[in-house]
């Protein structure tokens, strides 16, 4: 479960690339009742999504190199940038961007993984990340879909340290991660195997009071549904969805969120 304050390879941060940054925010502030703040002119565009005054995520307009493509990006905390860089690439990953300063904010990198997917990292300065997890309308999981869960689960231990346990669920065994000598209560994130070369990617999920309704609501608000709800004995009821260009999410009506 993710908590606050954030602990060194905790996910503190996520936010969106949209095409459409004014209809993006249009949807999630229907669904979520999330609302829109300016960081700024110096930062591009770029805004925070916020829930009852308490930051959840940010959003910006996608590059000229991203037109057309929408995607949440997960970021992990690291009390050193530069240290966290150089490991990275010492266990096969690749640097994309950085590390670099955010104004007074914090340092920010962009990474590949070892098996190809693309993750953030950011040490705090200022903006130390989310405001709220777990709530309803907020981010409570995050999960890797890689060709290869070993050498991801692999990747990440040298990379933060992440301590690894596993649950048999219908259809298979999934791999959980927790912060270094945190114990599986505190897992963070969660591994499945895909299939697709290059396809790897994390994927948010976000605490909802009902999954049933609020992907419904997503797909009249112009999303698309990639999974129906489907029961998970002892997690929770969960589905998978497109916002309306393309970003997709995860939302779960978690068991021990109550009934």
């Amino acid at each position: 479960m993710l908590s606050i304050p954030f602990v060194a390879g905790s996910p503190n941060w996520i936010d969106l690339a949209t095409p459409d940054q004014e209809a993006a925010t249009a949807f999630y502030g229907a669904l979520f009742g999330w609302e829109f703040r300016s960081a700024g002119p110096e930062f591009g565009g770029y805004g925070m999504y916020l829930l009852d005054g308490k930051t959840v995520g940010g959003v910006m307009q996608g590059t000229q190199e991203q037109a057309g493509k929408s995607s949440w990006s997960v970021y992990f905390r690291t009390a050193d940038a530069e240290a966290t860089a150089r490991t990275v690439e010492a266990a096969g990953g690749e640097s994309l961007s950085g590390p670099h300063d955010v104004a007074t904010l914090g340092r920010l990198s962009v990474f590949r993984d070892s098996t190809g997917a693309p993750f953030s990292t950011w040490q705090p300065g200022e903006h130390t990340g989310m405001g709220v997890v777990n709530d309803p309308n907020t981010l409570c999981w995050t999960e890797l879909y890689t060709t290869d869960v070993p050498a991801a689960a692999a990747f990440y231990h040298s990379v933060f340290g992440w301590e690894t346990s596993s649950a048999s669920y219908p259809g298979g065994t999934y791999t959980m991660a927790a912060p270094a000598g945190r114990g599986p209560e505190a897992n963070v994130a969660g591994f499945v195997r895909t299939g697709e070369p290059g396809a790897g990617y994390w994927l948010p999920y976000f605490e909802v009071a009902d999954a049933d309704a609020t992907v419904a609501e997503a797909q009249r608000l112009g999303g698309s549904v990639v999974m129906e709800p489907v029961d998970l004995p002892g997690v929770g009821r969960l589905a998978k969805a497109t916002d309306p260009q393309g970003a997709q999410f995860a939302l779960i009506k978690s068991e021990s969120a109550g009934a």
